[in-house]
Order: structure tokens, then sequence, then C-alpha cells
């Protein structure tokens, strides 16, 4: 059995480290430098870095600030925000990243997916899906609904299906996070987790809206995921990364220690 990855995220804007609720009311939650830093020492299995408002502001990623984090850590480091094409996943590499998360220009763009694919690897190639549940007015059944542009531009795109056409394309991991759920600490979004677990054969790293260990462990179990990822809890010391592997050793999960 591999064993399940903890995650933590930095988003940033405006070079700082920030978090909301449901992808609004953001707040200052430090230096990026230093909480990457800091979550290497901790022995967090990855790092994701998104650069949130890239892609609205239609400008590439902070790569100064990338090369920044990735000359302080020794742990695989994923970066996304801002990502228009093969020139700008190679110039991330180059800083060093290890995996590109795409999003915005993968919907626009489905091509992209296959094409750093077939150049980079799949493995290098993370999918982000930040879904919100939507409401049909014809047939009033919910369904979860693909927004990009940090979560301001809905697509019509339904979840479910974008992930299994973005594996499909070539990707190597799908990045879910649930915009219903973000932020709220209520517990991750168990059936939108397994829907997309189920639905692909690749890794899917679930997001949104940890706020107990008990919800890392029914992420992990009830939700299907191969990863969690959370930011707040880490960020203001609620939980460490040592407590959460500590507490899913207890429940029986493999995680790398």
């Amino acid at each position: 059995m591999l064993a399940k990855r903890i995650i933590p995220c930095l988003d940033i804007k405006d070079n700082r480290v920030v978090k909301g609720v449901k992808f609004f009311g953001l707040k200052d939650a430090g230096d990026p430098v230093e909480a990457a830093r800091a979550y290497d020492q901790e022995q967090a299995d990855e790092l994701v870095f998104l650069d949130i408002t890239a892609s609205c502001e239609k400008r590439k990623t902070l790569i100064r600030l990338v090369e920044e984090v990735a000359k302080n850590i020794f742990m695989p480091f994923t970066v996304g925000g801002g990502v228009g094409g093969i020139g700008d996943i190679r110039d991330l590499l180059n800083a060093g990243a290890e995996k590109i998360s795409v999003n915005t220009q993968a919907v626009q763009c489905p091509d992209l997916i296959h094409d750093a694919a077939a150049k980079f690897g799949s493995q290098c190639i993370v999918v982000a899906i930040d879904a919100k549940e939507a409401v049909s007015l014809k047939s009033q059944v919910a369904s979860l609904e693909v927004y990009i542009n940090g979560g301001r531009t809905p697509t019509g795109l339904d979840a479910v299906e974008w992930a299994r056409k973005a594996a499909g394309l070539g990707a190597g991991e799908i990045l879910l996070t649930s915009m219903d759920y973000d932020g709220t600490k209520d517990g991750y979004d168990l059936k939108l987790t397994r829907a997309v677990s189920e639905a692909v054969d690749i890794p899917v790293i679930a997001s949104g809206g940890a706020g107990a260990l008990e919800h890392f462990y029914q992420a992990l179990t009830e939700g299907a995921a191969d990863a969690v990822l959370a930011a707040s809890l880490f960020h203001y010391g609620t939980f460490s990364i040592k407590q959460v592997k500590d507490y899913l050793c207890t429940k029986g999960v493999a995680v790398r220690k």
C-alpha cells in the first residue's frame, strides 16, 4: 500500500501567504519562504505553492519567489498560478518546482495537458480543479461545477467529468478543492472527493475544509483520496504535520515517517 501524503499549501497574493474562507476574505498568514522552510523542517511530504491571483490578473507566476522557496526546501514542490503554456512550465521547473499545477489554462486549452505531459512527463503535471455546487435552473439538480480564475469564473463543466478528461489527456495527479468547504474547518467534501477518486486512475489530493484530525482520516478513507492538503490549520499552529501523521498511524493509515 502506498503511503498517504500530508501536504501544506501556500496560497500566495502580493508575495505573502494568505488564507480565506470559500476563496474570499483573505488574511495575511506570513512570509512564504519562512513558512516553506518551517514545513520542510516538519518533514511535510510535499509543498504546494499557488499564486492565486496570477490568472485573473493575467500575469505570470512570481518566479523569483518560487526560486527563493525552492532554495530553502528539500521536499517535492508543486507550483501553480498563471501557467499559460509550455514555456511557463519549463521556466517553473527550471526555477526549482518538481510539479506544475494548471487550472485556468487547462480548461481553456485542454491540449496543454497532453502537450505538457508528452514533453515533461505526466508525473510533472497536476491539474487543479476548483469545484462549487451549482443548481441547474432547468432540472433543479445540484452538480459540482468547475471554476477558474481563482474561483471567480464558472465554466459550466462538471467536476467529475472534467477530472476524467484531464486524466485521459495525461495529467499525473488531480488537486481537488471544494470551494464550498474551503476554509470552513467543517471537513473535506467527502462525496466530491470519492466521486473524483473513483472516476480516475491517478492520485487525487483532497483540499478544502480540514478542521480536525478526524477530517484527514475521513478524506483518506471515506473520500478515497491519495493525499490531503491543508493550509490554515498548519499556518496558525492548530496542528503540526507530526500530529496529523501520528494520528493517522493510530488509525492504521500508512504515512511517510
